[in-house]
């Protein structure tokens, strides 16, 4: 049988298959169609952050928006991202994390220009995470510290989305969050389960990506609730 791979992906199982008139198996499928999974939200991610990008550019406003909520997702990015690397894991299994981070350390900048004046204390996390990052991107820490690391990012990100989901419900707004960036989280958290499973990711990084459905699900939920119907136009009559 010929061999059929690209980028990590092994079609000559489910292309034999289909070429004897039958369905490939589930032990032949469900590999195939993670890596492709895999690979949309690699590609779906370069974009995931630019509607949420171009609403702020738009309105120059950040009304609604928790400065805080999007430092730490810098953060948890940075550490999920070192880690995944650390673990050698398929570049299918995280790809996005590179994007994402990329598009959030923008909005991060975005947010603070809109933000002006910075205060003093905004200033020195800006300076701590471009001096911390690099270390923790190149693994060179201690594997025990490592291991603490990437199991606080899940509180990270959890505590990242918290305080937008209260500042949501105690505007009974959600200013200027993006429904598609939201959407597009709450989706990739989904399917990332689904090929974190496949890949025969940790636990801990299956653990992330349910927290992300949960949070997530809770924004976009938010946003669906508490969107302002169209103003009615009145009837003038004379």
């Amino acid at each position: 049988m010929v061999v059929l791979k690209f980028l990590g992906m092994d079609f000559s199982c489910a292309l034999g298959s289909l070429s004897s008139g039958e369905f490939p198996e589930k032990d032949c499928l469900l590999p195939l169609i993670s890596k492709l999974l895999g690979y949309c939200i690699v590609a779906a991610s370069t974009t995931v952050k630019l509607p949420q990008i171009l609403k702020i550019l738009k309105h120059k406003s950040i009304r609604g928006l928790s400065v805080v909520a999007f430092e730490l997702e810098v953060v948890g990015y940075t550490i999920a991202l070192a880690y995944c690397l650390h673990k050698g894991l398929p570049f299918s299994a995280y790809g996005e994390l590179a994007f994402l981070l990329g598009q959030a350390i923008i909005l991060v900048a975005i947010i603070y220009y809109f933000s002006q004046p910075m205060g003093t204390k905004t200033w020195i996390r800006a300076l701590m995470y471009c001096g911390v990052a690099p270390t923790i991107l190149a693994g060179q820490i201690d594997p025990l510290l490592f291991e603490a690391l990437y199991a606080s990012q899940h509180a990270i990100f959890f505590f990242a989305r918290v305080p937008q989901i209260w500042k949501n419900f105690k505007n009974k707004s959600t200013g200027e969050l993006s429904f598609l960036t939201s959407l597009m989280n709450f989706g990739g958290s989904m399917v990332r389960v689904f090929t974190s499973m496949q890949e025969k990711a940790p636990i801990s990084v299956i653990l992330g990506s349910v927290i992300g459905i949960m949070t997530n699900g809770t924004i976009l939920s938010q946003i669906i609730l508490y969107q302002k119907p169209p103003a009615k136009k009145e009837n003038k009559t004379d």
